[in-house]
This record gives C-alpha cells, sequence and structure tokens, in this order.
C-alpha cells in the first residue's frame, strides 16, 4: 500500500464509525452530510478490503477485522494528536475548567473527599463534576464527555489507559452491641447474624437484586458459595454510606472493603473486625480515554488522584495490616 495515497481522514472517520456504529450518528459528530459520510465508508472499504460494517439485526455491527482496528486507529489518533497539538502547560490556579469524573460510591466515600480538597487548594475556580456509574457509559469515557472513571471494573474497553489506585481488602463493620461478639468470631457466627449488602457497582444502570442468584452478588457471596454456605441478607443498598449507618444497629453487620470500614475508625459504636473466611481482595482502578492521555489538563488531574491515592494509602496502612489475609491471595486481578 502507498501511504502517500492514504487520506489521514478516512482514520477519523473510521474511528467515529466503529464507536457510533451509524452512519447518520457518525456524520453528525464530525458536522458532515450522511452522503459524504457513505462516501468516506466506501473509500475505507476499498483500503482495507474488508466490509468493516455490517446491517445485522441489532443495527450496524463491526467485522473481526474492524475490532482489531479500533484500537489501533485510536492509538495513531492519539499520537497524531500529540504530535500537532501546541505545547503549553495547564494553569491550575487560573483554570475554571469542569473535570467530569465517573466515581463508584465505594470512590466517591473513601477517594473523592480529598481529591476534592486538593484540587480545591491548587485550583480554586475548577468545577469537579462527580458522577455515578448508572449516570455514563464506556462510551462517554472513550469519547471524552467524561475525563475519569474511577471503579472496581469487571472488564474494560482494551483502547483505555488504566492505573491501580490501590488494593483493598474486607472487614465485618458491626456494631459494639451486636450479640455475636459474646461469642469467637468464627464463620458459624458470621452465618448467624444478618446481613447488609452492598452492590459492587459496575457501569450502566444497575437492576434490582435476586437474593437467591449468589452468581450475580458480588465478591462476599460468590466466597461464601465456594465453601458452600450463604449468609442471610436482610438489607440490599447500592450505599456504602448507608451501610456503615445501618451497621450501627445491633442486629445487623455489614461485610465491605476495609477503607470504607476505615472511615468509622473514630465512631465508638461500632467495631470492624477481619472475615473469618478469605475474600479476594478487590482494587480500585482509575480509567480514561487515549484523547485525553496527552491532554496537560488531563494529566495535571490525574496526577493530583495519584497524589491523593498514595497520601491515603500511608495513612490506611496501620488500620489495614489486621485485615490482610495470611497465605496467598486467590483471584488476583490481572493488569495490563
Amino acid at each position: 500500500m502507498d501511504l502517500s495515497r492514504v487520506d489521514l481522514n478516512l482514520l477519523v472517520y473510521l474511528d467515529v464509525l466503529l464507536r457510533e456504529k451509524s452512519v447518520t450518528r457518525a456524520a453528525s459528530y464530525l458536522g458532515l452530510t450522511q452522503p459524504a459520510m457513505s462516501n468516506g465508508l466506501r473509500r475505507l472499504r476499498e483500503l482495507f478490503d474488508d466490509p468493516l460494517l455490517v446491517r445485522t439485526s441489532e443495527g450496524m455491527s463491526a467485522t473481526e477485522l474492524a475490532t482489531q482496528l479500533q484500537p489501533n486507529v485510536r492509538e495513531i489518533l492519539a499520537q497524531v494528536e500529540k504530535t500537532v497539538q501546541p505545547t503549553r502547560s495547564f494553569d491550575a490556579g487560573a483554570s475554571e475548567r469542569v473535570f467530569r469524573i465517573m466515581a463508584s460510591d465505594y470512590a466517591e466515600s473513601t477517594l473523592m473527599p480529598r481529591v476534592l480538597r486538593l484540587i480545591r487548594q491548587l485550583a480554586p475556580h475548577v468545577t469537579l463534576d462527580v458522577l455515578t456509574p448508572s449516570d455514563v457509559s464506556f462510551l462517554d469515557v472513550e469519547q471524552g464527555r467524561v475525563d475519569m472513571a474511577i471503579n472496581r471494573f469487571d472488564t474494560i474497553p482494551q483502547s483505555f489507559h488504566q492505573r491501580i489506585l490501590w488494593k483493598d481488602y474486607f472487614a465485618c463493620l458491626m456494631s459494639t452491641g451486636n450479640p455475636i461478639l459474646q461469642e469467637p468470631f468464627t464463620l458459624d457466627t458470621y452465618l448467624q447474624a444478618n446481613h447488609i449488602w452492598v452492590s459492587k457497582t459496575g457501569v450502566g444502570v444497575g437492576v434490582g437484586v435476586n437474593p437467591r442468584d449468589v452468581q450475580r452478588l458480588g465478591w462476599v457471596d460468590e466466597a461464601l458459595g465456594k465453601l458452600g454456605r450463604k449468609r442471610r441478607i436482610s438489607v440490599f443498598t447500592r450505599h456504602y454510606q448507608v451501610a456503615m449507618l445501618l451497621a450501627e444497629q445491633h442486629d445487623v453487620m455489614a461485610t465491605l472493603p476495609c477503607r470504607a470500614a476505615w472511615l468509622q475508625k473514630d465512631n465508638p459504636g461500632l467495631v470492624a473486625k477481619p472475615p473469618p473466611f478469605t475474600i479476594p481482595p478487590i482494587e480500585l482502578k482509575m480509567a480514561w480515554s487515549p484523547l485525553l492521555q496527552h491532554n496537560p489538563d488531563h494529566q495535571w488531574l490525574r496526577r493530583c488522584i495519584v497524589d491523593v491515592a498514595e497520601e491515603l494509602n500511608e495513612e490506611f496502612e496501620p488500620f489495614a495490616r489486621d485485615f490482610i489475609p495470611q497465605g496467598p491471595e486467590p483471584g488476583q486481578a490481572s493488569e495490563r
């Protein structure tokens, strides 16, 4: 192939077509007419000798080749943007930028208050818009409409950049008046309690919970299921703050990540104990679009978040020692 004959705009068209999977939406996004976008798709098909997008019962779907091309095209365009973008720095003190961050309730409780405090100190005119996972989709992050996603991810698009902020273990949070504390804290006494379930939040709109579907209940119940055991769940909530408030009642217990329990370390009415069985640790990650990888504003935001996470890691370490399971950890999460 003669590269001098390849129009770089075609890669831009391909990138948007594969995101939108619609000629009409891609044309609207790029400010083109539909016939111009259709002509671009025709030229792309000739260039790659592949249909790239085919019509199915569910709309337009990417071919196998197009799926393989997508992360490479995105990386090429990101590098081009970096090359042609004028060199500039981010003036935090003067900026009036709005940063939009999707954060799970867990991240919003444990990380975001300290992030907000730091940003207010360094960039008093910057606005932080914190969104919930049900507010956004991966497509919003991929297209740069949302600057950052901070969550525990089961899956993440291959093109995203990501960084682990911390690993977290689990704690059982309960009232100091809970009667099970009068006995040795074993698996049997754990299962005698009434439990508060807290959602493992993903991305997208959530649905109601089926208490009998253990495979969908999350980390704690999956770990119990592997032991052939099941706990009695009295309350389902999607909010860690609610779970911690409910744990003050004498007859219920919340099993939740240690950093959430750490928030209650100065509450004289609550006590945290290591679970009497092994629950695989979770990883909190931040993920962002390759479109923003080289953006100076975004680089500053990422440094702020990492600095806060490292500071919290140091403060949290003494509390965490009692909750790290002994021996090898099951189910280590993978990282690209």
